[in-house]
């Protein structure tokens, strides 16, 4: 795991975390944590199609030659007789 030490945090934002963490049960440092976590991650779930999709606008688009073979399944044959 990474640390970070914050430097020059005025009394005011201090106090203001020791408030909040002591509202909903957590020490200061583990406040500072799932503010930090909340402020990263998305709003909502990427959706990697979509993520993909953009890319490919943005870049004006892509072609892409995937060679065909025989399909990579075939139907099983059984013999009755």
């Amino acid at each position: 795991m990474a640390a970070i030490t914050v430097r020059n945090l005025s009394d005011e934002t201090h106090r203001g975390l020791r408030l909040r963490a002591a509202q909903h049960g957590r020490s200061t440092e583990a406040e500072v944590r799932a503010i930090l976590d909340a402020a990263v991650r998305p709003a909502e779930p990427i959706n990697l199609a979509d993520a993909l999709l953009a890319i490919g606008r943005d870049v004006g688009g892509l072609e892409i030659d995937i060679p065909r073979d025989e399909p990579a399944l075939r139907p099983s044959l059984f013999d009755w007789s």
